[in-house]
């Protein structure tokens, strides 16, 4: 099947790629295209425009900051993938971007397009709302940072209105001498979409207790969910007790069905790969070479 008719533009700024967007709300951004063209060709996306942001230097790059990393929305995956600085500031990150679709895909697609496609069981977004990412949106009259918890809506529904642009991602960067990660996820077939995805970072003290623990699961419902698990903080880690905490916010959770799995069969499977992640991080963070050492 062939797309319906569109008009292209290829903007030279991100001014004017928002003042497009602006003026029809009709119009579409195209990156890297991965998730877009497909729905093109099945005509499941009639869009008027295509605006082509992936030329545009201002929205490109990894540059470290002290206390965040800043992607922007046109770096391609494979990029950060092979970055040493990102896989150095942001090893959760690192460790979830080789289960994003596949090499060739990754190497056309962008990290601000997973973001704006908000597939609930997209990698990317659920690294973003783990680590409680701030997305960057630009428009016609400001440039603004959204948390990712606030930024997801449903599936394939974000918090981006007509005119606004996603520019960047800044994820947080833990300055904890003792840091690990953990990433685990199901699915038909490695690099398939997920049924669920699990990821989890954790700080550990000189006395290996807990500083700072965060959980997010993916696949589940409509959006990814970040997981309270500050039980764990103040305490030396056992597998008792990750056990329980994931096991007791997992029984919890509103989950979907699908011809893919069920709704009990994905709170179960949150639960498996919540308890896998975390006991994963605490390990890495326990080791003398765990990340961020």
């Amino acid at each position: 099947m062939k797309p319906a008719p569109f008009d292209y533009i290829r903007p030279v700024s991100l001014a004017e790629a928002c003042e497009v967007l602006a003026g029809d709300e009709d119009a579409r951004i195209i990156a890297g295209g991965q998730t877009l063209i497909p729905m093109l060709a099945m005509r499941l996306a009639r869009p008027s425009r295509l605006v082509d942001v992936i030329r545009l230097q201002e929205l490109r790059g990894i540059r470290v900051e002290d206390d965040a990393i800043v992607i922007g929305a046109t770096t391609r995956q494979a990029e950060v993938e092979r970055s040493e600085e990102a896989r150095a500031a942001l090893p959760l990150l690192a460790k979830a971007l080789p289960w994003v679709g596949h090499p060739p895909t990754r190497n056309r697609g962008t990290v601000g397009g997973s973001i704006a496609n908000a597939d609930p069981s997209a990698e990317i977004p659920l690294v973003a709302v783990t680590l409680g990412a701030d997305i960057e949106i630009a428009n016609t009259s400001d440039r603004t940072a959204m948390p990712a918890d606030d930024f997801f809506i449903g599936p394939m529904l974000t918090a981006v209105t007509p005119g606004d642009c996603v520019c960047a991602v800044r994820f947080p960067r833990w300055q904890h001498a003792r840091v690990g990660t953990g990433f685990h996820e199901v699915s038909a077939r490695q690099s398939d979409f997920a049924f669920v995805a699990a990821a989890a970072q954790v700080a550990l003290d000189d006395d290996s207790r807990c500083i700072e623990a965060t959980l997010g699961l993916g696949g589940i419902g409509d959006r990814a969910l970040r997981i309270d698990v500050s039980a764990l903080i103040g305490h030396a880690p056992s597998e008792t007790a990750i056990a329980d905490i994931v096991r007791a916010a997992a029984k919890d959770l509103e989950a979907s069905s699908d011809l893919h799995a069920s709704a009990s069969y994905r709170r179960r499977v949150a639960a498996t790969l919540g308890i896998r992640a975390l006991t994963d991080a605490f390990a890495e963070a326990a080791s003398e070479r765990g990340a961020g050492q």
